[in-house]
């Protein structure tokens, strides 16, 4: 079994290449024939926070410190994970043609589509920072843990994105009922609202919610300008994991039988 893991890297690596390529292409092709390209990474959780921050701190009123950069620290995170799994639902039925024509490790599809969105999130890192500096936010050291915050994030989104991948070969509608648990998970999660709202009695089960323990994390460093906690972290590790782990063997377990489907 150790020498099949093996196996599995060493054949992942001959691939780099190939996962760089569809890396770039899939950046090049979201920007293809805009005016303002890679700017549009940055101006669009601009636009959005100034949208949001003028809904709700005229109608709800929430009592949060600084709460554009409370607001953009929730969206670029949440982003990522929903733009890496909506293109990834596609990942192998969008490459059905390559992949009757050679052999190709099927997952590379799908994590070149977590990478491209990977890298649309360090540019949207530049849009936090302005707000960080416009709001005159606190730079600690703190913020050298992103890193680890964001392997966390990348593990997570990996994993569901290789099991909706998979599970969409076989169920079609799958990418359509995606969109629709995006959009509730979206309000289940304190993007644009305190935590604290929430009924004590509820707050529990509340936590459930895996995207909590990331973003609560990242706020942590950019927001209060402290180190996150060793629970959250503890958590936010223990989902990924499990995640990445879940989907790669649903992924590994189906993969031979795809050539069937798409």
């Amino acid at each position: 079994m150790f020498n099949k893991l093996i196996g599995k890297f060493q054949r992942f690596y001959a691939f780099d290449e190939l996962l760089k390529l569809l890396i770039l292409r899939d950046i090049k092709l979201k920007y293809r024939r805009s005016y303002l390209g890679y700017l549009w990474s940055i101006l669009n959780p601009l636009l959005l926070m100034l949208v949001l921050v003028l809904v709700f701190s005229n109608l709800f009123r929430f009592k949060i410190p600084n709460f554009p950069l409370y607001l953009i620290s929730g969206q670029v995170i949440f982003h990522f994970m929903v733009e890496a799994t909506n293109m990834s639902v596609g990942s192998i039925r969008g490459n059905s043609a390559l992949i009757k024509k050679t052999y190709v490790p099927k997952y590379i599809f799908t994590i070149s589509k977590v990478g491209s969105s990977l890298v649309n999130l360090i540019f949207s890192l530049s849009a936090l920072i302005l707000v960080m500096l416009f709001t005159q936010a606190t730079f600690s050291w703190n913020l050298l843990f992103f890193p680890v915050i964001i392997l966390q994030v990348f593990m997570f989104a990996l994993g569901i994105s290789l099991f909706l991948a998979a599970a969409t070969v076989f169920f079609r509608d799958i990418q359509y009922l995606w969109t629709v648990v995006i959009s509730m998970w979206t309000y289940l999660t304190p993007i644009f609202y305190p935590v604290s709202i929430i009924p004590e009695q509820y707050q529990t089960v509340y936590k459930l919610n895996p995207m909590y323990w990331y973003i609560e994390q990242f706020r942590d460093i950019v927001l209060y300008a402290k180190f996150p906690s060793a629970n959250a972290i503890l958590i936010g590790f223990s989902i990924s994991i499990l995640a990445v782990c879940l989907g790669a063997f649903y992924f590994n377990k189906k993969q031979d039988e795809f050539i069937l489907y798409i």
